[in-house]
């Protein structure tokens, strides 16, 4: 669950390696600091943002071009073709979005985290993740590319 995340964050199976083996070191080197252990997949998953935030700002690259989809696609119920193309055109719409809408998308709707969760891993407001996330769901309906879902 943690490398699918890795893998949202950054759209390239091996800087999601990368990214994920870095929040766990930093996990592991925090261990004594850590006073609830039961709460160890948040600190991991904010491990991975902050990490993959440090990376935007020291590389300057906003978004990074994806040859494959993070995760398998299940068999679809209609065309697979068309499912295919469906899917593409998501994720290409949601590597659109600012970083911090994409980020609180992938843990609401990928990780399925409720609104709550998502911002105790961000650390903000329920209120932010509610805003943004509607935000980012207004740009992917004005997308152009997801036109004909609609």
């Amino acid at each position: 669950m943690l490398l699918r995340t890795a893998r949202s964050l950054t759209a390239n199976p091996c800087d999601a390696e990368d990214l994920l083996q870095t929040a766990l070191t930093k996990t592991y080197v925090a261990w004594e600091r850590i006073e609830d252990h039961r709460a160890l997949d948040g600190y991991v998953r904010r491990a991975l943002l902050n990490t993959r935030t440090s990376q935007w700002r020291k590389r300057k690259v906003d978004e990074f071009a994806c040859d494959e989809m993070p995760e398998p696609q299940v068999p679809p119920a209609g065309d697979p073709a068309e499912q295919q193309a469906l899917h593409d055109a998501m994720w290409r719409a949601i590597m659109k979005l600012p970083a911090r809408q994409r980020a609180m998308v992938v843990l609401r709707y990928y990780e399925d985290l409720s609104e709550a969760q998502t911002a105790e891993v961000l650390g903000v407001s329920i209120g932010t993740v509610k805003s943004a996330v509607s935000r980012a769901l207004g740009k992917l309906r004005e997308d152009p590319e997801l036109g004909p879902v609609r």
